[in-house]
């Protein structure tokens, strides 16, 4: 922050009335310890208050708020020898990027840290939870009411809530968000000034203001920002989209790391995604045509879900697209809220909400349940194998692969596809049958028993399950999902 936007900071907590759980004003105390259980309480106690930020101040009266001036001097300050900063960051749990400001007010030294509000879990100071009580700092164990309360809100607290960069001018928000593209993606008229533009932003929660003016939400410069790079560790979540020759990483690829937010980038990355991909020539009775060797809705609803899915704190990672020679893999970092084999029943559960709503409502995904089902469709009517969903150990990876036989698909393969599209039949209030099998990957009527022995695998995997038991033709038989 610069001198006016100290100023006008220190001004707003100075106006505040009565005693605040995320607020704290000190004179000259300075112990590392009593800092660090500060810290724990008042991020935990802006969570609770659904203030961004927490602040402890030295130099500012408690009680009246007048200006009194310290001695104390973060950047002198230590712990047996370690800067006291660093010593803080490292005894909380989770690590928060606490940040120090010096400024003078009426002729006076102040000192304000700038504390974020506890995101997904309670802050920990050297193994401990605290909160603000009155005006001391207690176990948060001591009281099980206010540990339940913090509970409820840390698990309605999204990602998109968090500040990206705070304390930002008008001029400034513009700059740094392309909020034509906001305009455009959410069919709304622009604005004729910039304070209808504004109200219009911090409508959407893209923006916010409050005691450090206007900040730019996670939301808004994960969508809107023309460039992530402005946004601190933000700027490692664009989607990477990398090109291999051959069919691994051994030779290296050829790299465009995203740089710009997800919906003012998203048409331009699928763009440059589907022009990496071969092209086959279709000649038809008098035209000739481009056909893709992958469906063009499959990559955009799977880049989409990777996207609006991913859980944000994974640190330093993520949503990537790879392109092989023989299949796209596109991971997003975090396990998914649905079980891998319930993606096209069940309704998906998303960590961003406020994120896949937007995006909905921009077009940029399909509406919620209809993704995955719509996927299995195009990759059915492209012939291709069916695409699989793997789990990593912090990540989730889904490929798409290019057209293969059946006869050099694994049994791997054959169950998969089998298994999705019992799937997509159930979903369509229809049911496999060894037809319809048959159709799903060409097999002519004379070769049933090969569709036959497909199911066989399929139902000894417990996949999928017989209709009705009873009946002993294979060639009748009806076949439902296993948790049908």
């Amino acid at each position: 922050m610069n001198p006016v936007q100290l100023d006008r900071l220190l001004t707003n907590l100075r106006r505040l009335q009565g005693e605040r759980e995320w607020v704290e004003f000190k004179r000259n105390n300075e112990s590392p310890d009593m800092i660090g259980q500060t810290v724990s309480a008042l991020s935990n106690g802006a969570r609770m208050r659904n203030e961004p930020f927490a602040y402890m101040v030295w130099g500012v009266e408690d009680g009246t708020h007048a200006v009194v001036g310290t001695a104390f001097k973060p950047a002198e300050a230590r712990k047996g020898g370690e800067e006291l900063e660093h010593w803080l960051v490292r005894m909380l749990t989770p690590r928060l990027d606490l940040r120090f400001h010096s400024l003078e007010s009426a002729g006076q030294p102040v000192v304000v840290l700038e504390i974020p509000a506890a995101l997904h879990t309670p802050v920990q100071f050297s193994g401990t939870e605290y909160l603000r009580i009155g005006s001391l700092n207690k176990p948060l164990k001591d009281y099980p009411e206010k540990e339940r309360e913090l509970w409820q809100v840390l698990n309605a607290s999204r990602f998109e809530q968090g500040v990206a960069k705070a304390s930002v001018d008008a001029d400034e928000v513009l700059r740094l968000l392309d909020y034509p593209r906001y305009f455009e993606l959410t069919a709304q008229p622009l604005p004729a000034n910039k304070e209808a533009i504004l109200a219009k932003l911090v409508a959407d929660n893209l923006v916010t203001d409050g005691l450090q003016g206007l900040c730019i939400t996670n939301l808004g410069a994960i969508l809107f920002a023309r460039n992530l790079s402005d946004f601190g560790a933000l700027g490692r979540k664009g989607l990477r989209v990398i090109k291999y020759t051959g069919k691994n990483r051994v030779a290296g690829g050829r790299e465009a790391p995203g740089n710009k937010g997800y919906a003012v980038g998203f048409e331009g990355a699928i763009g440059y995604i589907n022009n990496l991909l071969p092209v086959s020539e279709e000649i038809g009775q008098a035209l000739r045509r481009e056909v893709r060797a992958y469906p063009e809705l499959a990559i955009r609803e799977l880049v989409a879900n990777a996207l609006i899915h991913q859980d944000f704190t994974v640190p330093g990672a993520g949503p990537t697209v790879e392109l092989f020679d023989d299949r796209i893999e596109i991971t997003n970092p975090g396990k998914p809220l649905v079980d891998t084999l319930r993606m096209m029943d069940e309704p998906p559960r998303s960590r961003n909400e406020s994120l896949a709503r937007l995006m909905r409502r921009m077009n940029i995904c399909e509406e919620r349940g209809s993704g995955i089902d719509k996927v299995v469709h195009h990759v059915e009517l492209y012939q291709l194998p069916a695409p699989s969903f793997v789990l990593k150990d912090q990540s989730m990876v889904v490929t798409l692969y290019s057209r293969l036989a059946l006869k050099d698909m694994s049994k791997d393969d054959r169950v998969r596809a089998c298994y999705q599209h019992a799937c997509l039949k159930y979903v369509s209030n229809e049911v496999l049958t060894n037809a319809s099998l048959r159709q799903r990957f060409q097999i002519s009527e004379g070769n049933s028993a090969q569709a036959s022995r497909i199911i066989a695998e399929t139902v000894e995997a417990e996949l999928i399950k017989p209709t009705d038991p009873d009946n002993k033709s294979r060639k009748l038989m009806q076949y439902h999902p296993f948790w049908a």
